[in-house]
Parts: C-alpha cells; structure tokens; sequence
C-alpha cells in the first residue's frame, strides 16, 4: 500500500526549534520526528512512501534521498501552506488505490494496524485512529461524533465549542475519493482548505468512515514540551522489563 506522509510545515510554534529546519526534521529521542513516521509506516508493509514538503524541504531530501529503509521516496512540493486538504491534493496523480495518510508531527506508540486492518476488511471509503482528549484540549484538532457502530457521523475543524471530545489523532485510510472531496473544498474561516472538511463532504455523499479507538499513545508536536513528552514517553516505554533486567543482571554476575 501506498503512504503519504504531509510535512510542508513551518511550524511557527516549535520555535526555536525550527528556526534553522523543518518541523519534520526536528529530533525526539535522537531521531527527526519524520524518522519515527517512515519507521511506523515500513512496519505496517508500506511498498511507497510520497513526503509532501514545502518550508526548508532541501533539509528533508537531502537527509531522506529518494528511498528509506529499501521503501522509494516521491516528494511533492506543497508552495503554500493552504491545509491539509491543499497539500493531499499535491500527490493526487501518483495514487491509484486505497492508501494511509500520517500528519508528520507526530510520534505515535498505538495500534496503527488496526485502522490498516479494518479499511482492507470492510472496504470502508475512509478509517482513523481517534481518541478522547481533555474537553479544555479538544479545540485543537479535528473533532468527530460517532454512532453506536463506530462510524463517523460528524467532523468539524478546531471548534470553538467542541461537540465532543474525540479527536482525530492524524493517521488515516483513505480510499482515492477522498481527492474528490478535497478538490470540493472551500477555504475555512481560517482561510485553509481543512481535512476535515473534506472528510464531512465525504459523509454527506454517504460514503463510509470508520473510527478506531486508539490504544496507546500519540503524541502531536506542535510545541516544544510536546516534543519533550515525546522523549520522556518514548524513553519509558524503552525502559526493560523486570525480566530483561534480571537477565541483565544475572549475565554481568
């Protein structure tokens, strides 16, 4: 399957950080936050990856080159950060068939395979990896309704007034309409094409999306402590196990 994995961002708001790079290629963990993207994606059997870039992208293809880990590498140029919706539709002529969508500002330790899984098994024409948040943080993403069998019913863009608080978490399946939709979309009030209102278009044509739940953590990037939770989440979820340690401890007596 194909992935495409949107990094064009300036990321204004993980500044210093970012001054001399991309958001994509600031490090958690000793890695560019992209690293940890591509990694997740290769394990899931992606056989193409397509990196939309845009600010600083010299620093993402000259670190990159055109293939990671034996998978190629296709870069789209996204010259105006418009939204997410603006730059999916950079890669539209390289897509022939159902593939993942990954925000590349985020770390993610959860059950990707899952939303993979459910869009090869129920041939649903969009699935992702949603999660609940504080109500006080839901105004900063993506925020969905779901009915009683897990399907998307709503999506609206960074509400004032959240009507729920689950979020999407910025990993998605998407079957090829979904380009469709984007080229259907109208600025925002935040004068951007949104995602998520090319995903509401997508439910008010009937088509079918599916939540999972996610199990485990992700976290967003978009501020400097986030990338030190990042790190800090990482780093315990690296510690050893009782019993990895007392092998350890027994193989230096």
């Amino acid at each position: 399957m194909q992935a495409v994995v949107l990094a064009a961002g300036e990321g204004t708001r993980l500044r210093p950080l970012t001054e001399d790079k991309p958001k994509g290629m600031v490090e958690v963990a000793g890695k560019p936050i992209l690293t940890h993207c591509f990694e997740q994606l290769v394990e899931l059997g992606v056989d193409e990856l397509y990196a939309v870039v845009g600010y600083k992208k010299e620093a993402i293809i000259e670190h990159y080159g055109d293939e990671f880990e034996g998978v190629p590498i296709t870069y789209a140029h996204q010259r105006e950060q418009s939204g997410l919706a603006h730059a999916l539709l950079t890669v539209e002529e390289h897509i022939d068939d159902d593939f993942m969508l990954m925000l590349g500002d985020n770390i993610f330790q959860a059950n990707l395979q899952d939303v993979l899984n459910r869009q090869r098994e129920d041939r649903a024409d969009a699935a992702f990896l949603v999660e609940e948040v504080p109500w006080e943080d839901a105004s900063r993403y993506g925020v969905c309704d779901t009915n009683k069998y897990g399907e998307i019913t709503n999506v609206v863009e960074k509400p004032e007034d959240p009507p729920s608080n689950l979020v999407m978490t910025g990993f998605y399946t998407f079957t090829p309409a979904i380009f469709h939709a984007c080229h259907l979309v109208q600025p925002s009030n935040r004068d951007e094409y949104e995602i998520s209102d090319a995903i509401d278009l997508l439910l008010h044509s009937g088509r079918t999306i599916d939540a999972i739940r996610m199990d485990g953590w992700r976290i967003d990037v978009g501020y400097p402590e986030d990338r030190d939770e990042a790190e800090q989440r990482l780093e315990g979820d690296a510690e050893p196990t009782d019993e990895e340690a007392a092998e350890a401890s027994s193989s230096t007596e």
